[in-house]
This record gives C-alpha cells, structure tokens and sequence, in this order.
C-alpha cells in the first residue's frame, strides 16, 4: 500500500474532515503511542497503521476497503 492508497482510504472510509483529524489526534497504541498521520511521517508501512487505525476504530474488515468494490485490499496484518 503506498502512502496516497492509505489517504484514500482514509477518506472514504471515515470521510474527508472526520478522517483527517482522526488521522492526525487519535493517538495508537499500537504505533507506538504515535498518530496515524506521526506514524506514516515516521515511515511506518502504510498498511500496517491503515490495519492499527482501523482496529483501534472497530471497523469491520468488510468495511475497510472503502467503497471501491474493485479495490484490492491490503495483505493481512
């Protein structure tokens, strides 16, 4: 997953506003107590903080992939 893959997600799963700030306040655990946004700066795999954002945001796995139904979803955790 490339760094523009992992903002798009985030816009539509979340939405554009919402998923920006989530994006740059919620702070993971799982990242090292970074945000999503600190931790894609940082150089941490897109996937991996698109998994952790999600987890940490209960979204179900049907979920997401946004709406794209031709979008190819990113390896498993």
């Amino acid at each position: 997953m490339r760094n523009r893959e992992f903002w798009d997600l985030v816009d539509d799963v979340f939405g554009r506003a919402y998923g920006r700030t989530l994006a740059d306040d919620q702070v993971l655990t799982a990242l090292g107590d970074r945000t999503a946004a600190q931790a894609v700066e940082a150089g941490v795999e897109p996937r991996v903080v698109w998994h952790a954002l999600c987890d940490a945001m209960d979204v179900p796995d049907a979920r997401r992939w946004g709406s794209d139904l031709f979008r190819q979803a990113p390896p498993a955790r």
